[in-house]
């Protein structure tokens, strides 16, 4: 696996960590092509039984996509081939036959808020912001796959203010709003959700296999097919605010939005 992801088994439980701290664990390609080598991996481990994702460094699960990696989109094919890379990759996590828990702590936005969305459960300590503030940094979208999990998670109301009014959510917001299972100290998390991830040690596998496998089914049943929103990805991805904004983040440049 890649330095910038860690891999590691703990007795009957998986551990991935995102180990990029001094960038707010944001996500590059290779972390994303080793997060789906470790869904591959995981999928023929009949030893583990529930398998933990965390952010490294206490200050963020997934600050998003590294930005950087936008500043050679110029073809509409940029847009939609990096949403459908993001979707394969969360569609690996989210069908993976074993209970998957996100531990969050602190930013958990953008990229880092779709990755979250497509585990199991979710716990998170007070510090947790949770959003898509895509609307006030980057000018972007989401792919429709991933607008659908977070309505199917949050509601349309709440999605509205995620995506259109660029609102983070506090941990006691997301408790309220079912978003997250639970909220735990920092000093304490480790140990909470290591305790709750052995539990499922002591249930029926197949039962568990089977509860994911037909809640997925369900809400399969009523997502819309992917491609439905790439017009959207590619008029917001090859706009020239995205391009401002992705240059203001690399080069500090002053810019305001244009609306084209």
């Amino acid at each position: 696996m890649a330095d910038s992801l860690i891999f590691r088994r703990e007795d009957n439980l998986a551990w991935i960590g995102f180990n990029r701290p001094e960038s707010r664990n944001a996500m590059t390609w290779e972390m994303y092509d080793a997060l789906e080598a470790c869904c591959d991996l995981l999928a023929e481990d009949g030893d583990i039984q529930a398998v933990v994702l965390h952010g490294v460094g206490g200050e963020a699960f997934v600050a998003g996509t590294d930005i950087a990696q936008f500043a050679h989109f110029d073809a509409p094919e940029d847009a939609i081939g990096y949403e459908r890379r993001i979707d394969r990759v969360l569609g690996k996590l989210e069908r993976l036959a074993k209970p998957t828990i996100a531990l969050i702590e602190g930013a958990c936005v953008g990229g880092g808020a779709a990755l979250a969305l497509v585990c199991d459960f979710r716990y998170c300590t007070p510090s947790m912001k949770f959003g898509v503030p895509i609307a006030r940094t980057l000018g972007n979208t989401l792919s429709m796959t991933n607008v659908s999990r977070m309505v199917d998670m949050i509601g349309v109301a709440r999605t509205k203010e995620a995506l259109m009014m660029a609102k983070l959510f506090d941990a006691e917001e997301a408790r309220q709003a079912g978003l997250v299972n639970g909220v735990f100290a920092g000093e304490t998390i480790v140990e909470e959700v290591t305790a709750i991830a052995a539990e499922f040690g002591r249930r029926a596998p197949l039962t568990l296999q089977a509860s994911k496998a037909l809640v997925g089914r369900v809400l399969e049943a009523r997502r819309a097919a992917a491609d439905a929103g790439d017009d959207w990805v590619t008029t917001c991805y090859m706009s020239g605010d995205f391009q401002a904004a992705v240059n203001k983040f690399l080069h500090k440049t002053p810019f305001e939005w244009t609306g084209r």
